[in-house]
């Protein structure tokens, strides 16, 4: 007879210098109606480690202290492989995400009742309460260059609203999922060998779902589940160093999923107008951060 699903789940959360959001999220997994039978913090060579060990502690939750900084999908990777044999499901999460308490229990629902669903998103609030578009996608040449190229003149434009899956409502297969708060099947992401960590920052989650798709599981994106996501204060001091991931991280995407030959025009292409765009996006925010220092 198979243990209870609480005794099955653990959630891997990564800080990097992350303490001041470590209580709230921590808090938010404690008043879960169903509880983790492990919380593991994975901290990736952080500053403020003292502070997460108190937090930890505070919250019983087990600390992974990296001597380096493996990036995102890395330490999640790292936690996991640190897991009991025994737990068949792990809640993935940023640590400034607090999550309703039947949020965890509803994910479990889906993936409990269908053994094809590899990953389960939930809807995802930001702090003013509008819905972040977490489940969008795979990135094709037509939508990606669509979306990247309008998405600031012309936000409403049909391929950021295609590619963010902005057309549908409800629960609904995706493309990928947002790697700031996803439940995964551990055997899926086991069977594609976890996030790829040649992605520090930025599209590790796109690349687990495109890998996931490929391999014949199934992302669903369950908006009766809810968490809302309160900042990201480690990395927002960081712009044109997250700017230039985040732009380096699409060329490495594009570039493995249309590696082959015919394609090479593409892939130069695409390579160009993404250092460009990365050119501008930089400007204008060396340009808006002078300007608030005036």
């Amino acid at each position: 007879m198979p243990a209870p699903v609480e005794d099955r789940v653990a959630v891997v959360t990564v800080s990097y210098n992350s303490s001041r959001q470590l209580p709230e999220f921590l808090g938010s997994i404690r008043a879960l109606d169903v509880p983790p039978a492990h919380t593991l913090i994975v901290d990736n060579a952080s500053r403020d480690l003292d502070e997460t060990r108190a937090a930890a502690a505070a919250n019983g939750a087990s600390l992974v202290e990296l001597d380096r900084n493996l990036g995102y999908g890395g330490a999640v990777n790292a936690g996991v492989r640190g897991l009991p044999a025994d737990i068949a499901y792990v809640l993935i999460s940023n640590p400034d995400v607090a999550l309703e308490p039947d949020a965890l229990s509803t994910m479990l629902g889906v993936l409990e009742a269908d053994e094809r669903i590899g990953a389960v998103g939930p809807r995802i609030l930001n702090e003013d309460g509008t819905v972040y578009p977490s489940a969008r996608g795979i990135p094709s040449i037509r939508t990606g260059v669509g979306h990247a190229l309008l998405v600031r003149s012309w936000p409403s434009n049909p391929w950021t609203r295609t590619y963010r899956g902005e057309r549908e409502e409800g629960r609904r297969a995706a493309g990928w999922l947002s790697g700031s708060c996803l439940l995964v099947r551990r055997s899926a992401f086991e069977e594609v060998g976890g996030f790829d960590e040649a992605y520090f920052m930025y599209f590790e989650d796109v690349d687990l779902g495109y890998r996931l798709g490929r391999r014949g599981w199934t992302n669903l994106y369950e908006p009766s589940a809810t968490v809302t996501h309160i900042g990201g204060l480690s990395t927002r001091a960081e712009s044109t160093r997250m700017l230039q991931a985040h732009h380096e991280s699409a060329i490495r995407f594009i570039g493995r999923k249309y590696s082959s030959w015919p394609f090479a025009p593409v892939r130069w292409a695409l390579t160009v107008g993404l250092r460009t765009r990365f050119a501008i996006e930089s400007w204008r925010a060396e340009r808006a951060s002078r300007r608030a220092a005036d």
